[in-house]
């Protein structure tokens, strides 16, 4: 049975063929027809699949940092807003927030001390 009759042949790559579709993978999707035909129309102008797929990226890339950074900040300030324990300087009136463990177990102890608790559980006595 001849090669060609099994099937495709396979040519015999170069070295520097192998390296070359090594560190140039191929992307591949498939995408409505009005994309299709817009990416087209790109092409017919001059523009590679390559350089249609690389500005997209710039096009994408602010939008995810900003989506990130967005959402990272609201649920920082969140967090923030739920978890941050202050209390007003006694020199400038200013808040300071409460960091020190040493701090932290003296809030516990005082609200220990003077009967704070859930709202609900007090409403439950």
């Amino acid at each position: 049975m001849v090669a060609a009759e099994r099937g495709k042949a396979r040519a015999h790559k170069p070295p520097s063929r192998v390296r070359y579709e090594a560190s140039h993978p191929t992307v591949s999707c498939r995408v409505p027809k009005e994309i299709y035909e817009r990416l087209q129309a790109l092409r017919e102008k001059g523009h590679s699949f390559a350089d249609i797929l690389k500005m997209g990226l710039r096009l994408a890339a602010p939008k995810l940092n900003r989506a990130y950074q967005r959402g990272y900040q609201d649920g920082y300030k969140a967090a923030e807003e739920t978890y941050k324990v202050t209390y007003d300087c006694i020199v400038c009136g200013q808040p300071c927030v409460v960091q020190a463990r040493e701090v932290k177990e003296a809030v516990n102890r005082y609200m220990r001390e003077h009967g704070c608790g859930h709202t609900a559980c007090h409403q439950r006595r």
